[in-house]
């Protein structure tokens, strides 16, 4: 049984990755005359990978809360892939603070600029947080909801990582409400590994955090409500978390 769900997870990733690049030309088209060609693409592939993922790996999702439809923050836990097609595929205009060496990957790096995605440079801290602000200043016309990862990177099921400052820069230069986003879906869709794990991956758009408070009240608060429920998900989830 595990070899089999060793084979079917290497044919999922590889059609995963086959289908990413013909979603992305067909769309070209569309895409370069219009935004909402870009995102059509991008829902149409997250549909896809959400479709695949339970069929060929047996891993359900559920989205519970109600995501946001209007101008927000959405700060998220971040464990693998899984949470960014979840995530990307409840909200209509969703637009992604990335790492740079993204920009560069074929496909994913041309959509990811053409629906106006943030790129930060992640080895230059202070100035990477400054261009952070004013790329997001830039992209304030374009209405929709910024996803960021607090923590900066994938955080595997049951680790720590702190919780980094610019995402309160954020909700305090943007003056919009930040919507906490838990998760579980590490679990069955680790980072790193080749091997998906059959479960209900979760992720859940919890109550928002109205703008107007300062950093450090809001960071606290944050990283409070994303780490709380996060590990209730992952505790419904099977894993046993220390006491």
């Amino acid at each position: 049984m595990i070899i089999l769900r060793w084979i079917m997870s290497v044919l999922f990733i590889i059609q995963m990755y086959v289908a990413m690049a013909v979603i992305g030309i067909l769309f070209f088209p569309y895409a370069l005359a219009s935004k909402e060609g870009a995102y059509a693409a991008c829902k149409t592939y997250c549909r896809w990978v959400i479709f695949t993922v339970r069929v060929m790996c047996g891993i359900r999702s559920e989205v519970r809360g109600t995501p946001p439809t209007d101008e927000v923050v959405i700060a998220a836990k971040h464990q693998s892939f899984l949470d960014i097609i979840l995530i990307f595929n409840a909200v209509p205009r969703g637009k992604f603070v990335m790492k740079r060496e993204l920009m560069f990957t074929p496909v994913l790096g041309q959509y990811a600029q053409r629906i106006g995605c943030v790129m930060v440079d992640r080895g230059k801290r202070g100035a990477a947080i400054t261009k952070m602000k004013a790329d997001v200043a830039k992209g304030a016309a374009d209405p929709g909801q910024l996803i960021i990862y607090p923590q900066g990177t994938r955080v595997a099921p049951g680790a720590a990582r702190p919780y980094k400052v610019g995402t309160g820069l954020l909700y305090e230069q943007l003056g919009q409400p930040c919507v906490p986003v838990a998760a579980n879906v590490g679990l069955f869709w680790p980072k790193r590994s080749l091997l998906r794990t059959p479960g209900l991956a979760v992720v859940e758009f919890l109550p928002r955090i109205e703008p107007g408070l300062p950093i450090p009240a809001f960071m606290k608060r944050l990283e409070a409500e994303v780490e709380t429920h996060s590990n209730r998900l992952m505790a419904e989830g099977g894993l046993i978390l220390p006491t």
